[in-house]
């Protein structure tokens, strides 16, 4: 077979696993699609000769997450963000900070991995990803204000997260890891992310002030995207912050301009996070195939219950927090906000970006990938219960 068909095969079979799984969660209506996903990646790497190609993590973190980033922030409710700026603000700052800490902490003093090591998957396994369960929220007519900050948190600690776990790495890298080190590294990366997604937003604003109609906005649109992360990784900052902070650029002014929000440009990128979510899946459950995580069953049990453990400090004490200023966060949105910190398709991207790195031990992407893979099924697959227990309709 040529490298051609062997292309076309890969599109093929993604495209039609993708519609099939996408199927089977329509018609299980209450099981989110990332759980159908997470399962199918498993599937994938335990078929022998599986003719899925193993793809390189650069590759997956630049074709994937950057596209996956900017649909989140297009469809984000901004209004209702800003009145929910303080509670989403605190869980995307110090509870990223926490989560990487008390990880990197218990994963070493408890599991066993190196200090470095353990902060390493503290930084995998700080963004969230509870999209699933934002849509069943959607569905089910929840609070705008809870899902504002389960969005939110999701697309703000996308950047943080990233950040964070850029600067881990790059101190492991280094050959002498230290906290300040990764403190500075975080700070640089941070701040250049966000210069070059002001100026990449801005700038694509006077493009898509001459695009007149849908196509050309939604190729403008792509090339924010995508030109963000480009620039802010030539100039060694971090690529997701940037696309974090043009999208919400994007969509904050976007829509003076023409029909921004129109159902072409929403319906093209609801499709592109559709397929992009679904590949990312599909590609990672070949790389990682689920066989190896037969050795470490045990240390990804650990590891799940301890990111489950270290995310109840940063949710109930940061809302507290929060909730002695208005507007008000009842007790059931802390709940689910604290049992709907799923992680997903950024968590495995960076996981598999460090299977092969000098200095990183080789359990550390299949551990947090097996972790992943947990969060999804047992988060993901429990979150209707919880929901209904929470009767989160009748807390708002």
């Amino acid at each position: 077979m040529t490298a051609q068909q062997r292309f076309l095969l890969l599109l093929i079979l993604v495209g039609g696993i993708a519609t099939v799984l996408g199927l089977v969660s329509k018609r299980a209506r209450f099981v989110p699609y990332p759980v159908v996903l997470a399962l199918a990646g498993v599937l994938v790497g335990i078929l022998p000769g599986t003719p899925l190609p193993r793809i390189g993590a650069d590759l997956l973190l630049v074709a994937f997450v950057p596209g996956l980033v900017f649909e989140a922030a297009l469809t984000l409710d901004l209004a209702e963000l800003r009145r929910r700026l303080l509670p989403v603000g605190l869980l995307v700052t110090v509870g990223v900070a926490l989560t990487v800490v008390l990880i990197g902490a218990l994963t070493h003093l408890l599991v066993g991995f190196s200090w470095a090591d353990g902060m390493l998957i503290g930084a995998i396994l700080a963004a969230t990803d509870p999209i699933a369960v934002v849509t069943l929220l959607r569905r089910v007519a929840a609070p705008a204000g809870l899902t504002a900050i389960l969005e939110g948190e999701s697309l703000l600690n996308d950047g943080t997260g990233v950040a964070a776990f850029s600067a881990v790495l790059g101190t492991i890298v280094s050959g002498s890891p230290s906290a300040t080190d990764a403190a500075f590294r975080f700070l640089e990366l941070a701040a250049g992310g966000a210069i070059v997604g002001l100026a990449v937003g801005f700038a694509g604003l006077a493009l898509l002030r001459f695009a007149q109609d849908a196509p050309l906005e939604i190729l403008a649109t792509l090339v924010i995207a995508y030109g963000s992360y480009l620039v802010a990784d030539i100039f060694h900052a971090s690529g997701i912050v940037a696309v974090v902070v043009a999208g919400i650029v994007v969509a904050r002014y976007g829509a003076a301009f023409g029909r921004l929000h129109g159902p072409q440009l929403l319906g093209f990128w609801n499709l592109i996070a559709f397929v992009l979510n679904a590949m990312l899946f599909i590609l990672v459950g070949a790389a990682l195939p689920a066989w190896e995580l037969v050795p470490v069953a045990g240390l990804v049990v650990a590891t799940f219950v301890i990111m489950l453990v270290t995310r109840a400090l940063p949710v109930y004490g940061l809302l507290a927090i929060a909730a002695a200023r208005p507007p008000p966060i009842p007790w059931p949105w802390r709940h689910l906000t604290f049992w709907a910190g799923l992680r997903g398709a950024l968590a495995v991207a960076l996981a598999l970006s460090v299977a092969a790195t000098p200095g990183v031990d080789s359990r550390v992407s299949v551990v947090a990938y097996g972790v992943v893979l947990l969060s999804l099924v047992v988060q993901g697959g429990l979150i209707v219960p919880v929901t209904r227990a929470l009767r989160i309709e009748a807390a708002g």
